[in-house]
């Protein structure tokens, strides 16, 4: 069901605010040295245990604790002085309108007066401590991973600077959704929803079998855990187009949590969480219903897909009566089965009979408002 269309900053207007924000973090530490002050910072602490499950925004956020990286303590003063190098880095990135890989500012670090990193995973987290005070994501601040996003395919045409794209004519591998999403601007759409799909082989399956006009969807592969990118782009598409976002994905416990982490955000971007979680997204995977109604062939529970579907229970992000269900037949199944089990009744059979049922049943839950 169509949602109501909301107004999002794009990708200019976000790396103005973060801009903003960098000088202001600037002029405090300016402040503190005026007034003979040890320069110190304020930073979210990103502790599990101050991670918490919100119940009415349903995802993880960052709880009321912080912690302080200040100039007076020989521990802190390099870390301190990293931030700072890091943050300055940033800023001339947005003032002249470029990007950098994590993987090129890690680098660049090894010429700065203060030292270098330890490794990629020290400057990771430093960008993760701007992001947790800012409430921005690091595209915001210039800063890209290495890969893409997964791709889309359907009737969208957007704007990638300056360059128009259908991603219905961008080739049989359909739109690849770039790390600077936030850049792109929707031009049109005429899908009515968004399926995402965890496999790019099954992604092909339906791109082949032309699902986005049977559908009229937008069809997004995943590459299994989807990256930010993608997880931006469907928050986008939900938000700004107004599209319900259904997620399939193979019927065991790691396809489970792919599907969740887009719902609800994972623990570790709790800072971030409200930039990329899709807490309306529905789930429109293989269940341990389906293995039994369709009898799919299945492969055995390993005992860590045992231990993994045990620790689902008790995850707050599955309370609900239909994961509960779920889960627990599964576990007493022993078995579990991939997107791809239903091509034992042909190619075609999941576009044409598998999901029209599901998609039937799902939207009729959501109707009925369960």
């Amino acid at each position: 069901m169509p949602k109501k269309k909301v107004k999002m900053t794009r990708g200019r207007g976000r790396r103005q605010q973060a801009s903003s924000k960098l000088t202001e973090m600037g002029q405090d530490v300016v402040n503190d040295i005026k007034k003979a002050h040890p320069p110190k910072l304020k930073i979210p602490s990103r502790s599990t245990s101050n991670i918490i499950y919100d119940e009415a925004h349903r995802y993880f956020v960052l709880g009321p604790r912080w912690g302080v990286r200040s100039a007076g303590s020989m521990k802190q003063v390099k870390k301190f002085a990293q931030l700072l190098c890091t943050a300055d880095f940033a800023k001339e990135l947005i003032k002249h309108g470029k990007f950098a890989t994590l993987r090129e500012m890690y680098y660049t670090a090894e010429g700065w007066d203060v030292g270098p990193f330890y490794d990629q995973g020290e400057s990771d987290a430093i960008i993760e401590d701007l992001e947790a005070s800012f409430g921005l994501k690091r595209e915001d601040l210039g800063l890209t991973p290495e890969e893409d996003g997964a791709a889309v395919y359907g009737k969208l045409v957007v704007n990638e600077d300056g360059v128009v794209i259908d991603a219905t004519k961008a080739g049989r591998a359909g739109y690849t959704i770039p790390p600077t999403i936030d850049d792109i601007e929707f031009l049109k759409c005429k899908a009515k929803r968004v399926i995402a799909v965890e496999t790019m082989g099954m992604y092909h399956r339906l791109v082949q079998e032309r699902a986005w006009k049977k559908f009229d969807a937008l069809i997004v592969g995943l590459k299994g855990q989807a990256a930010r990118a993608t997880r931006r782009f469907l928050k986008r598409a939900n938000e700004e187009l107004g599209l319900p976002v259904y997620l399939n994905c193979d019927g065991d416990p790691f396809g489970f949590h792919i599907a969740m982490v887009i719902i609800s955000g994972s623990a570790k971007l709790a800072y971030i969480n409200h930039e990329l979680a899709v807490p309306d997204a529905k789930y429109l995977g293989v269940t341990a219903s389906d293995i039994v109604n369709y009898k799919l062939p299945t492969d055995k529970l390993r005992e860590l897909d045992v231990a993994r579907l045990k620790q689902l229970l008790k995850d707050p992000r599955y309370n609900t009566k239909f994961w509960q269900s779920e889960i627990k037949k599964m576990l007493e199944l022993g078995r579990k089965a991939e997107q791809q089990a239903f091509a034992k009744y042909g190619l075609a059979y999941v576009v044409k009979e598998y999901m029209p049922a599901k998609l039937k049943e799902v939207e009729e839950q959501e109707f009925l408002g369960r």
